[in-house]
């Protein structure tokens, strides 16, 4: 047998989303947050809106307080590595956690290359969050039968960062 069939497919990383958040300090300022979020991946986002009050910032349960995009399969794996380039094309391993997700955050969305400025949005950041999952990671998502992934198929910071590193030419420090 070849060494590529001795390998198992079940223990293949793959990204399973990436999930892009705009938070706005005040509930008027999230029109511009999901402008700026279709602006950059094309796709309709949602608000994310407040889930309980808090007198201090004005914010009521209910009341907008940002948007978010998620995008899967090819089109995240794109969006992915257009994001990072706005780092400079290197991540932190403090950027990992142990479940082997990964998120980073980005100052100014003027970083992101081919997005031009825009006066009516005027300067935003936003966050990018990836999770990562392995074939049979559905066991905890379905509706019926749902089941603990075992240990040994969980996904460590160390393998996310050989990933990142290998498949996706990321450099981690």
């Amino acid at each position: 047998m070849s060494e590529a069939s001795k390998e198992n497919i079940m223990r293949k990383i793959r990204i399973e989303k990436v999930t892009l958040n705009i938070g706005v300090k005040a509930p008027a300022d999230s029109e511009r947050a999901y402008q700026l979020l279709e602006k950059i991946t094309g796709r309709k986002p949602v608000y994310t809106k407040a889930s309980r009050k808090a007198r201090t910032f004005k914010v009521r349960r209910g009341l907008p307080i940002g948007a978010k995009v998620t995008l899967r399969g090819e089109e995240a794996k794109q969006m992915l590595l257009r994001l990072v380039q706005a780092k400079g094309n290197k991540l932190s391993e403090s950027n990992f956690d142990e479940n082997g997700n990964f998120g980073f955050g980005i100052a100014e969305y003027l970083d992101i290359p081919g997005i031009k400025y825009d006066p009516q949005l005027g300067v935003m950041g936003l966050d990018v969050f990836v999770n990562l999952e392995r074939p049979g990671f559905r066991v905890r998502r379905r509706k019926y039968n749902k089941s603990k992934i075992g240990k040994k198929h969980r996904i460590t910071k160390k393998e996310a960062i050989v990933f990142v590193k290998e498949e996706l030419g990321i450099i981690v420090e």
